[in-house]
């Protein structure tokens, strides 16, 4: 039996992905967490096989999730799960530790096939999102301005356009607000804009943020 975490911040799609596996054979969904702090967790504690894990969330986000629960229990696989097929946070996913990628608009045989795969050691990425990797030129990899930013500049760039302060980003990160003002000024200067409100347009114009979230 495969046993599945399921993580997302919204729990309609957390309770209807739950009821998709219900008719899977060999899956059990073994517990739903709301955010990455609460992941992290639910891993230490139910130590699943799989967790499909949404990318965008409050909090440290899926990314940061992702390496950290890769550390606390590499047994545990990790599934992105997002509405976004963009090139930039599926190369982080990957990087943070990975196995699967999906998009939101997955079928119920591609979930369940996902599942099986990565269970089973192999790796996953969406069709459609694969073949966007594949097609990439290589001369424009840095088309997307996001590309330039490191793992954690990434992160607290996300937290920013999610509206979060800089107490708050620091208070989640367990670093200092003189530290998140630090990544906030190297985000700025890498991506040429000058305030959060910039930053939000920037990102709403490359899809990294959903507009419905």
């Amino acid at each position: 039996m495969i046993r599945v975490l399921i993580v997302d911040d919204h729990d309609l799609i957390r309770t209807g992905i739950e009821r998709m596996l219900e008719d899977a054979e060999g899956i059990d969904v073994i517990g739903q967490a709301t955010d990455g702090e609460d992941a992290i967790q639910q891993t230490r504690d139910l130590k699943p096989d799989i967790v499909l894990m949404d990318v965008k969330m409050p909090g440290i986000g899926g990314i940061e999730a992702t390496r950290k629960i890769c550390k606390v229990n590499p047994e545990t696989e990790v599934i992105g799960l997002t509405a976004s097929g963009d090139d930039t946070f599926v190369q982080m996913l990957l990087q943070a530790g990975a196995k699967g990628y999906l998009t939101k608009g997955s079928s119920f045989e591609e979930v369940v096939r996902a599942i099986r795969l990565v269970s089973a050691g192999q790796h996953y990425v969406d069709p459609t999102v694969a073949s966007s990797l594949i097609a990439r030129d290589p001369e424009k990899k840095n088309a997307n301005p996001f590309s330039q930013l490191s793992d954690r500049e990434m992160q607290v760039a996300m937290m920013i356009v999610s509206c979060q302060k800089v107490q708050e980003i620091a208070d989640s990160l367990f670093v200092s607000p003189r530290t998140i003002n630090t990544y906030r000024y190297r985000i700025f200067e890498k991506l040429e804009v000058r305030n959060d409100v910039e930053l939000t347009h920037l990102a709403l114009r490359h899809k990294l943020v959903d507009v419905t979230d």
